[in-house]
């Protein structure tokens, strides 16, 4: 064990992992808490993994308060007194000798941002202007407003804003590490897919500048959708309406490929979601829901000659039949 204690590990373990310490700090675990989790632990070798690594961490807190580091692995609200109290609990983790790549999760980047959404959650915001944004799942979002703009910064995943009449005129823009999108009264979505971004307009207009090449701007149409990086556009597209069906909770499949459904599915379903390689060349078409996975795929399999084979809950591979 002692060989593999540098691997990474599954972010959802990891998450995992954090919900069982949470649960058994909380002051009331009983003795079936105590039970499920030496359960938990049992089932998969990454789960003792994960739990020996914050066993590890919860060892070197001693210059932590208890009761922050309680505070801050159960709090939801990632208001900023909770942001500083987990900035400090990672400094005492690094000096401590423990460090496991703690600052480059999605749970670390949750936990520091002003809003974030957990894995097959989406939340649905208000912001001080009475913008409204939704968050896609596995999400976050910094808000920086000032008298002179109102910013939002997408961290991770994607969102649905839909922009609020400013009395004092001040622009909003979404800012991402490709670039940044200036709204013009607007309802659209911005989604980080790694190198590229994409933008679809749905009403009003949105301006985007590509990070270094801030000279180049783009009009959007309400209808228009574009991909863009850090130095220019790809090709206009037309908006899709899927584009922004998260927001409803479903996914809508058109001719879509198996393996791609599962992969779209399994960014709203905590654990690992596996397909088989062959099911490639199936295509199945449809609504589904996004808020109970189990259902969407027990749907799947009605549709097409597929099994769904469950390890765990955490486990679940599609398979041909």
């Amino acid at each position: 064990m002692s060989g593999r204690q540098g691997d990474a590990l599954p972010d959802a373990v990891v998450e995992q992992a954090i919900g069982w310490l949470a649960r058994l700090w909380s002051g009331d675990a009983t003795d079936d808490d105590r039970r499920r989790c030496a359960a938990w632990r049992a089932e998969h070798p990454e789960h003792e993994r994960a739990w020996q690594r914050l066993a590890g961490i919860d060892a070197k807190l001693g210059s932590v308060p208890a009761d922050t580091a309680r505070g801050v692995l159960l709090a939801q609200p990632a208001r900023p007194a909770r942001r500083r109290a987990m900035r400090a609990l990672g400094w005492a983790i690094t000096v401590g000798g423990a460090s496991y790549g703690v600052r480059s999760t999605r749970l670390w980047q949750s936990a520091t941002s002003d809003y974030a959404s957990a894995v097959g959650e989406v939340r649905n915001v208000t912001l001080a202007d009475g913008t409204r944004v939704w968050l896609d799942t596995g999400s976050a979002i910094d808000v920086r407003f000032d008298a002179r703009e109102r910013r939002i910064v997408l961290v991770r995943g994607a969102v649905h804003v839909e922009t609020a009449h400013d009395a004092a005129g001040r622009p909003l823009r979404v800012e991402m590490r490709q670039g940044v999108a200036r709204a013009l009264g607007t309802r659209f979505t911005v989604s980080d897919e790694g190198v590229r971004a994409r933008v679809d307009v749905f009403d009003g207009a949105v301006e985007i500048r590509p990070a270094r090449t801030a000279d180049r701007v783009l009009r959007l149409e309400a209808g228009e959708a574009v991909r863009f990086d850090a130095d220019g556009f790809a090709p206009r597209e037309l908006a899709d309406v899927r584009a922004n069906a998260w927001t409803q909770g479903r996914l809508i499949a058109e001719r879509m490929p198996v393996d791609a459904w599962c992969a779209e599915l399994a960014r709203y379903r905590p654990g690992v979601l596996r397909c088989d390689p062959s099911l490639a060349r199936l295509s199945v078409s449809g609504v589904f829901s996004l808020t109970d996975t189990d259902r969407a795929l027990a749907s799947l399999r009605i549709a097409l000659p597929v099994e769904v084979v469950y390890r765990t809950r955490y486990w679940v591979t599609v398979v041909p039949r």
